[in-house]
């Protein structure tokens, strides 16, 4: 898999760990083409791995947070409004955005931009247009509880989603509703 195709599975999916084992894909395994056992870094394939990573965090689509369990988590642009509408709904340190960076003396260090600093103008505005159901519908009710433990009813279609009376939205009715 090349940082292309790499780029194109996180679009696919929205939200994927690094290497870490989860209920969401990994991008590691998707390079591998295998499940890995141990240390991605003791995989043969590990120098590919690393660089392909490189260029899917070096990517202006793509958020580096560590949103789905302290994990290294890669969130694609078109999720990005979505997420900052549930933004008070989910940890707000998972939502830092995280760049490795090696420093002059080859020591390793992760600097962080906290949310919301990271977040550009138009995703915000984006954002403050979609009611909580259409961000919920945008995600996916299932990846939210997958990533954040957050569990919301998910509209069975966007229509469905009404605002109600404190700014919020609440899914109609109809929508189905995940017991735990």
């Amino acid at each position: 898999m090349d940082p292309r195709a790499a780029l194109t599975f996180v679009k696919k999916h929205g939200v994927v760990l690094m290497s870490a084992r989860g209920a969401i894909p990994n991008l590691a395994e998707a390079i591998a083409g295998e499940p890995i056992r141990g240390s991605w870094w003791g995989h043969p394939m590990s120098r590919h791995m690393y660089q392909v990573f490189e260029s899917v965090c070096d990517s202006d689509q793509v958020l580096v947070c560590r949103l789905a369990g302290g994990k290294v988590t890669f969130v694609h642009r078109r999720l990005w409004p979505a997420l900052v509408r549930l933004a008070g709904k989910l940890p707000k340190k998972g939502l830092a955005a995280i760049r490795e960076e090696h420093t002059e003396r080859g020591h390793h260090r992760t600097s962080v931009t906290p949310y919301p600093r990271w977040v550009p103008k138009e995703v915000l505005a984006q954002a403050k247009r979609l009611t909580v159901a259409g961000a919920v519908l945008e995600i996916d009710a299932e990846l939210l509880f997958k990533i954040s433990g957050l569990k919301l009813a998910q509209p069975v279609h966007r229509s469905q989603a009404v605002v109600d009376g404190s700014g919020g939205a609440r899914p109609a009715r109809r929508a189905s509703v995940r017991r735990g």
